[in-house]
Formats: structure tokens, C-alpha cells, sequence
């Protein structure tokens, strides 16, 4: 489960929750370029129900490191807005090995989740420890076969390879490792 602000929650079956992951990574993958967008990803890559198990996976809002400064928690915010568009504007989707019916559903109520967070409520999860992964557990690496951040330092392999997806179209990978 996904939550937002005043019980706000996005709540999806655990197809929907690998549908709403894979269509975040593709996107992910190919915004990010600062350091907070590489543990966001990484987040992101702890999401994958084939490691983690089925039905156990999920952040809140408030659990991100939001930053310490209003110009800072702006930056958060207009990269997660900017993920969950290029995600909405079906990005990659066509590479996907079925259709991600529920998919735009899912990103659009979260997105309105984001929009209405209040990043300073987030100051107390941080201050607990809980969050993003640190700085020296982003996921830095990239999943060849698939063009997607990989899981690494956690596992080897991206949320693609886990589930035993090929190589995606327009690579000259075989299959996932």
C-alpha cells in the first residue's frame, strides 16, 4: 500500500502493485541524474514483490527524506511529478510483455497524492530513521537487457529480471540474467 496525507491511501492488488512498479522504474530510469532521484529509485527497486514477497511492499509519503529547505522539498516534488508524467504519458509501455491496463488509474490517484502532500510533515519519519535508502545504497546501475536502474547493492537484477522478463525490444542482451 502507497500512502499519502489524512489516510490517503493507494491501495491495489498485488498485480497492480508490480504494474504500478514497472511502469515507475521505466520512468525512473530515465529522469533521474541527482543523487536523491538515484535513492528514490532505488526505493523503488525494494517495491519488487519477486524478492520481497507478494503483498508486503509499500511506502508513504512521508517515509521520503523530503529535504531540509522549502527550495529543497520543491525539487523532491517536481521530480515525483515529473516521473509520474512521463510514466502517464505511457513511456516504454509498448515494451512491456502484457498491457498495463490499470496502470494510467493507479499513477493519476497518486499523482493527486503527491500534489497534496505537505512535505513538512514529513520531518518526523525522518527524524526516526525510517526513509529512502542512504546515499551508498542508490541504485546507480543499469539493468543492460532491460535499460532500466538495477536493484543493486540490494540483489543483482532489475524489477524485470526478477520476474524473468526478456530482453526488452532494441537491445542486443538475451535473456534477463
Amino acid at each position: 500500500m502507497f500512502h499519502g496525507r489524512d489516510g490517503r491511501h493507494l491501495e491495489m492488488t498485488n498485480g497492480g502493485t508490480a504494474v504500478f512498479v514497472d511502469v515507475l522504474v521505466l520512468a525512473v530510469s530515465a529522469l533521474a541524474r541527482d543523487a536523491w532521484d538515484f535513492r528514490f529509485a532505488a526505493l523503488l527497486t525494494l517495491q519488487d514483490q519477486n524478492v520481497m514477497g507478494r503483498g508486503v511492499v509499500g511506502f508513504g509519503l512521508a517515509d521520503l527524506d523530503w529535504g531540509d529547505t522549502p527550495q529543497e522539498r520543491a525539487a523532491v516534488r517536481d521530480f515525483l511529478l515529473r516521473v509520474l508524467d512521463l510514466a502517464l504519458s505511457r513511456h516504454r509501455w509498448e515494451e512491456l510483455p502484457y498491457e498495463p491496463a490499470r496502470a494510467e488509474g493507479y499513477l493519476r490517484t497518486y499523482r493527486a497524492m503527491v500534489e497534496e502532500f505537505d512535505p513538512a510533515t514529513a520531518a518526523e519519519t525522518k527524524a526516526r530513521g525510517r526513509g529512502l535508502p542512504g546515499p551508498h545504497e542508490a541504485a546507480t546501475a543499469s539493468c543492460v537487457p532491460h535499460r532500466v536502474l538495477d536493484a543493486l547493492p540490494f540483489w543483482e537484477g532489475c524489477v524485470f529480471c526478477t520476474a524473468g522478463v526478456g530482453a526488452m525490444p532494441g537491445t542486443s542482451g538475451g535473456p534477463a540474467r
